[in-house]
């Protein structure tokens, strides 16, 4: 029997792959695709995950940025971390080098789905292994939250994103975010030669047609080639009831989420990744709900609070006019997120 099984081979799962081996943990990660695996995202590493993801000896390629700026209608706020640069990331590039940390130090890898756990004294079944302890890492719509009944049923508006590259030089040291009237567009520099382009909204979602909504960034990206398939994911909020269930924990996307609006699924993943092998190393698994709600604070009070008054017809329009005119608070709200 070995210590642990992580069902997930996304950026959480490996990251949690990876924490339980320098542990001295066994694990196998079931993972149902083979390969690098891509994702509509972002891309934007802030300061903090790219921090955690040299803490355990990785360090991707891709584009510094310096922090956050928001426009609309020709106005701007921006915010520097204050903590150091933040990171673009190539999906692909950042899951290549997770998977090839987690090779080095010696990961088991199985081609599989979880369809089913089963629990007995001591132990837990899944994906046709047996450990110690399971640690859900697959994401928005999770199978091992669903099996384990932790998932809740979300009302409301529903958001989703979609993401695709453009072949051309970053024009900006910050991670863009264009506020339209019923959308966000992110641009995220994540090579010397590419930038992705990301837009946040409710269905359904055009690229182009937000792009072509905002002239000055249509201008820049008017005949530069598209370098990479368009993606799409959503719906984005999933409400948990608990992280935890007897000897099965969830980690990243499955442990619940809100909304990209600020960028910190990556940086959030890690912490919970660490904050669950911590749990399993110390026999502890009741006191992984607590790590995660500390860990997950700030995401949870900014991002709600946000993505409320976002979705307010009359206080949207003032979000960024408030930001560029408080400066302060704003620097100290992506602070916050950053780190």
């Amino acid at each position: 029997m070995i210590d642990l099984i992580v069902a997930g081979g996304g950026p959480a799962g490996l990251m949690t792959a990876i924490h339980a081996r320098l542990q001295g943990l066994e694990v196998t990660v079931v993972e149902k695709r083979s390969g690098p695996i891509d994702k509509a995202c972002g891309e934007g590493l802030m300061p903090d995950a790219l921090s955690r993801l040299q803490a355990v000896g990785i360090d991707p390629d891709g584009h510094d940025f310096c922090g956050i700026r928001y426009i609309s209608k020709g106005k701007v706020a921006e915010a520097h971390f204050r903590s150091g640069p933040g990171r673009g990331v190539r999906r692909l590039t950042l899951h290549s080098a997770l998977r090839e940390r987690a090779d080095d130090l010696g990961v088991h890898t199985v081609t599989g789905r979880v369809t089913e756990i089963h629990h007995g004294n001591g132990w837990i079944e899944a994906g046709g292994l047996r450990a110690r302890y399971l640690i859900g890492a697959d994401g928005l719509h999770s199978d091992v939250r669903r099996i384990l009944g932790l998932g809740e049923d979300t009302t409301g508006a529903r958001r989703f994103g979609v993401r695709q590259h453009f072949g051309t030089a970053p024009w900006s040291d910050f991670v863009e975010v264009y506020w339209l009237e019923d959308s966000e567009v992110y641009v995220t520099p994540v090579s010397h030669d590419t930038v992705g382009v990301a837009v946040l909204g409710r269905a359904v979602l055009n690229l182009d047609d937000a792009i072509a909504r905002i002239p000055e960034l249509a201008a820049r990206l008017e005949q530069v080639p598209r370098v990479s398939e368009l993606r799409g994911a959503g719906p984005l909020f999933q409400r948990v009831s608990t992280r935890s269930a007897d000897r099965a924990l969830l980690v990243g996307d499955a442990s619940g989420y809100i909304d990209a609006l600020t960028g910190e699924g990556l940086r959030l993943g890690f912490a919970e990744a660490e904050a669950a092998v911590n749990a399993v190393v110390t026999d502890q698994p009741e006191g992984y709900e607590h790590a995660w709600q500390k860990a997950t604070r700030s995401y949870r009070f900014m991002t709600g609070g946000l993505l409320w008054a976002s979705s307010r017809r009359s206080i949207r329009p003032m979000i960024v006019p408030a930001a560029r005119a408080m400066p302060r608070v704003f620097n100290r709200i992506v602070d916050s997120l950053a780190a």
